[in-house]
């Protein structure tokens, strides 16, 4: 006679329970909920959080080789420092996510694990969060790029010689002493000349504008993970470290896809500039 199957209840407990968190919290009117939490601090936060996010990589990258290399105790510690500046939203979402703990204990489905790994896990999810912003406001400069350039500006560094090109080429054309018509003619033929710290100092303006962008691109990232079920399995994979009492995972793929697009736009701009 067969064995009998493992009672799948807790686990559809769990499921059900994870799927009305990330409705509520995660769709379009609980991201503007969520998103009201930013109005503040976080405006200015965001911009070091992404001077700070290759840092963040290059740590998480060194610990997880560390653990390969046996030293775990020193994995473990260099893993767990927080480098990243703790937003209002981050704690927004450690509020609700601590709620939806007890909910699912209370249900006897919730993780036991101790409360600073509940808390690393928290924190790793929220850091998650957060790339996948990076790379939304990538995309949206990379579509903007095109429909205004017609040409691929994965980030700010490529962005920035076209809008400044195309500041000064109007201001010439509308300082020309003879009309902007002529203007337009004239510089038409003859284009501006850009000095490199007209393209510095766009470049700056830009990234303080992404890293602003960035702090509610989740108004857009949010709910198409809702419908895509990236939000759920996320928060599934989370629950089922923490039934292991396994804090964040080493390094998401989140944050590799938005240092690629760092990347990229680096190259891009070399590219361009060598030929």
């Amino acid at each position: 006679m067969p064995p009998a199957p493992a009672d799948p209840r807790p686990l559809t407990l769990r499921d059900a329970e994870v799927r009305r968190f990330v409705r509520d919290r995660y769709g379009i009117r609980g991201t503007f909920r969520l998103h009201r939490a930013a109005l503040g601090m976080d405006l200015l936060r965001a911009p070091l959080n992404v001077t700070l996010s290759p840092i963040f990589l290059l740590i998480k990258l060194i610990a997880a080789i560390l653990g390969w290399c046996g030293a775990t105790r020193a994995s473990q510690w260099l893993g767990a420092r927080q480098i990243f500046l703790t937003s209002d939203v981050a704690r927004q979402l450690e509020i609700d996510l601590g709620a939806l703990f007890q909910r699912l204990r209370d249900q006897g489905v919730g993780p036991d694990a101790p409360p600073d790994i509940a808390h690393h896990a928290i924190n790793g999810y929220a850091e998650t969060r957060n790339a996948v912003s990076e790379i939304t406001t990538s995309l949206i400069v990379l579509v903007f790029g095109f429909f205004l350039f017609n040409r691929a500006t994965p980030g700010v560094i490529s962005l920035a010689e076209p809008i400044a090109n195309m500041r000064a080429q109007g201001q010439a054309i509308q300082d020309f002493a003879l009309g902007s018509w002529a203007g337009g003619v004239w510089y038409g033929m003859f284009p501006t000349h850009l000095s490199v710290w007209e393209v510095v100092l766009t470049g700056v303006v830009l990234s303080v504008i992404a890293s602003v962008l960035t702090t509610f691109a989740g108004l857009v990232a949010d709910p198409v993970q809702v419908a895509t079920g990236t939000h759920r399995r996320r928060l599934m994979r989370m629950l089922d470290r923490l039934d292991r009492h396994q804090g964040a995972a080493g390094v998401e793929r989140e944050h590799i896809v938005a240092r690629l697009g760092d990347l990229g736009d680096i190259a891009s701009s070399i590219w361009r500039a060598m030929r």
